[in-house]
């Protein structure tokens, strides 16, 4: 993997989980258990998050590689674009599992 990817990962985990934490403090029993639902709350919306963000950073790194391709191709060979452009359209079809899956995630 790239190593700025990787790098931008661990920022976002940080941060996320940063954030979810933040709220932690000493606080009466009952105020424990309404924020224990809250922090439930926002690691879904973390989660989602997540798998949006990490689905369209593949979906386009796939998109640009497989794109590039493509169109060194077609400029050699005019014929070849009907069978290079499906891939295209598969490799964005990553984002939009990203996409389903924060939904469900959401949902659930």
């Amino acid at each position: 993997m790239n190593k700025k990817f990787l790098v931008a990962l661990s920022m976002m985990l940080l941060v996320a989980v940063a954030g979810v934490f933040a709220q932690a403090s000493s606080v009466p029993e009952e105020q424990a258990v309404e924020q224990a639902a809250s922090n439930a709350g926002a690691i879904k919306y973390v989660a989602a998050a997540l798998a949006v963000g990490i689905a369209c950073i593949g979906g386009g790194s796939a998109v640009g590689k497989i794109g590039s391709a493509a169109m060194g191709a077609m400029s050699e060979n005019a014929e070849l674009s009907g069978k290079a452009l499906p891939f295209v359209g598969l490799a964005e079809g990553i984002c939009l599992w990203g996409f389903l899956v924060a939904l469900f995630i959401m949902i659930m």
